[in-house]
């Protein structure tokens, strides 16, 4: 049997952001994990044998498309920084 799972994150700037994100960490992505674009969400399915092995792949998907989401914000606030200081 198998246990599917998904994702979806929508929302006003939900798509433009969740694509940085899950591109980030796509190359982590194992074999049971896919991901879609739409125009106004992003959806990530999940697929496991047992429902512990999917809670465990969701749960290290979330952590590291938390570090993605602080390494894009983190980046977006040093590029911001280095444009005024141009001025």
């Amino acid at each position: 049997m198998r246990i599917r799972g998904k994702i979806v994150l929508n929302g006003e700037n939900a798509p433009e952001i969740a694509k940085r994100i899950s591109r980030s960490i796509e190359p982590d992505n194992m074999k049971n994990i896919t991901t879609e674009y739409g125009e106004t969400s992003v959806t990530t399915c999940f697929e496991a044998e047992k429902i512990g092995t999917l809670i465990a792949t969701v749960d290290d998907y979330i952590m590291n498309a938390r570090i993605a989401d602080d390494m894009i914000k983190a980046v977006g606030k040093d590029t911001k920084k280095d444009s005024e200081d141009d001025d």
